[in-house]
């Protein structure tokens, strides 16, 4: 039966950074580097290395579609070898991360400090409709996804999605016809843990979730098991 995977990257420096901000009250991550351009660390490259050792079991030719991000393109890379396969990585900007716009790279301090107005406006509006002014709300993400999503579904090979937290959630709302309500239950009771998997199979004229963040292959290959929030300062209910 053919399936889609949806994996999020390996642990990156900005997961890191994030959480660092968050236990020490800073109101801004100490990270150099471009959102797009965050790399993963060690720890992000194991669990990467364990993807690959997942992907080799599969045992059949996958097409491996990506965001363009730097932390996701390394960890399909790194998976891809180390399953010995020479399959093309499709790079397309559809998967890239949610864009935070004026957020980026504050904590949830430096949003209540800096801007007051958009915490409130965040907390009356709800995760999956807020936009932060030059960002995207969850809405937005899945506006996008739903092109790339109609690509990759019409192709005839089992398909391997390496992208981030926010993409693997949005893309079970969109090909399982999900509610708001059901989505944010689910990323709720289980978040999208770095190098985790997420398994579709065809239901008709829709798909269904048979595993969510599923994270045995790391425990098989004795890779870090880490749940990194993308975008913690929004992701609190």
């Amino acid at each position: 039966m053919r399936q889609i995977w949806l994996a999020r990257h390996g642990e990156s420096a900005g997961n890191v950074a994030a959480t660092r901000a968050e236990r020490n009250g800073d109101e801004v991550l100490a990270l150099e580097t471009r959102d797009p351009d965050t790399p993963l660390t060690d720890v992000g490259r194991d669990q990467a290395a364990a993807l690959g050792t997942w992907l080799a079991a599969r045992g059949q030719p996958i097409a491996i579609w990506c965001s363009p991000y730097v932390r996701a393109f390394d960890t399909a890379q790194i998976a891809r070898d180390r399953a010995g396969s020479d399959v093309d990585i499709h790079l397309d900007e559809r998967l890239r991360d949610r864009e935070l716009g004026i957020l980026d790279q504050l904590s949830s301090l430096g949003v209540q400090a800096r801007y007051p107005d958009e915490a409130a406006r965040r907390l009356r509006l709800g995760k999956f409709w807020y936009r932060p002014p030059g960002g995207e709300s969850w809405a937005d993400v899945a506006l996008r996804l739903r092109s790339v999503l109609a690509e990759i579904i019409h192709a005839d090979e089992p398909t391997l999605i390496v992208a981030h937290d926010v993409v693997v959630s949005l893309a079970v709302y969109v090909l399982c016809g999900m509610t708001e309500a059901e989505i944010l239950a689910l990323a709720r009771e289980r978040g999208v843990g770095n190098a985790t998997v997420t398994t579709l199979t065809p239901d008709g004229d829709r798909w269904r979730v048979e595993g969510f963040a599923d994270t045995r292959h790391l425990r098989a290959e004795e890779a870090p098991i880490t749940v990194h929030g993308e975008d913690p300062h929004v992701d609190v209910l």
